[in-house]
């Protein structure tokens, strides 16, 4: 009499034990789950379907929604003061994202190389765990104008007062700035992170090939680190778009709209003149952006894929 493979016959007397046994463990996955799925659909998806079929209407509280087609969007088109918000937007994620990355970078290869302190991580990371309202209430006393320790310490020295929230030509770096010094602690841990992983026998290897201290970081670090460092200027580019705290407690987009990013602008339609249809439009136009914006940057830098694997 033929007898069967002993693999074949596991897997006969055992796949409706397998079965059996994966229906039995989904009740309880999709009971751990719930909490994230209720809160994503509460908090996420319903106000992302409802804030889509708001941009189609003209609604500001007082009324029902009144379906007008693609009006909003074609006012947009037509915005100057959107342009404007959008033009001040990339002005301050330029800003924050070049200072912020390059900083971060250097300040997680100092920590890999000479310390990994859990103190100084620590004090390395606290300016991100203070709220950015208080950081940046704080940072605008500093920099006041009359009284600011800031500009009090230019007057000693000799040099002109600036006007660093309420001069148009510096009021948005000054804000990107403020920004950086609270989030790049942040990022510094995310790219020193990336650093622990990369093996140290290829740095022995390198160091055997007489490769020196600039050599290898060109040559091995950056590209080892291209999956952090894209992971890592995604949030950074995506959380820049978002800016509104700081300039909500600091200059409420002024002066004359030199820090009016489109998020404040989107606020300032929705609770101001409570224009809630032509905000919500705003509001997919900047999820628009956002979305192909993180599109190119894991595509660009192959977001996915890892030099060690090669």
């Amino acid at each position: 009499m033929a007898t069967l493979p002993l693999s074949a016959t596991e897997a006969l007397t055992t796949s409706p034990t397998r079965k059996r046994r994966g229906r039995g463990q989904l009740v309880p996955a999709l009971l751990f789950l719930s909490p994230a799925i209720l809160g994503f659909v509460v908090f996420f998806a319903w106000p992302a379907l409802r804030g889509l079929y708001l941009s189609f209407t003209d609604y500001n509280l007082l009324s029902a929604p009144e379906w007008i087609g693609l009006e909003n969007y074609q006012e947009i088109a037509t915005d100057p003061v959107f342009w404007r918000s959008l033009a001040v937007t990339l002005q301050y994620v330029v800003i924050n994202i070049v200072v912020q990355t390059v900083v971060a970078l250097g300040l997680a290869v100092l920590l890999h190389r000479f310390t990994r302190s859990m103190v100084v991580r620590g004090i390395v990371m606290l300016p991100y765990l203070i709220a950015n309202v208080i950081v940046a209430l704080v940072w605008y006393w500093l920099a006041d104008y009359n009284l600011g320790l800031i500009n009090s310490a230019l007057d000693a020295v000799g040099f002109d007062r600036i006007g660093f929230f309420g001069d148009a030509q510096w009021a948005m770096t000054t804000i990107a700035l403020v920004n950086v010094w609270r989030h790049l602690g942040y990022t510094t841990l995310l790219i020193f992170a990336g650093l622990q992983a990369i093996p140290r026998d290829v740095y022995e290897a390198a160091s055997v090939d007489g490769a020196g201290e600039w050599r290898t970081f060109w040559s091995i670090t950056l590209p080892l680190l291209r999956p952090v460092l894209a992971f890592v200027l995604v949030i950074t580019v995506v959380g820049s778009f978002q800016i509104f705290d700081t300039i909500a407690v600091t200059t409420q987009g002024g002066p004359v709209d030199a820090t009016n990013a489109i998020t404040y602008y989107i606020y300032d339609q929705a609770f101001t003149r409570f224009d809630f249809g032509y905000a919500s439009a705003l509001s997919v136009i900047l999820m628009f952006i956002l979305a192909v914006i993180a599109l190119v940057q894991m595509r660009a830098f192959r977001a996915g894929e890892s030099d060690l694997e090669r």
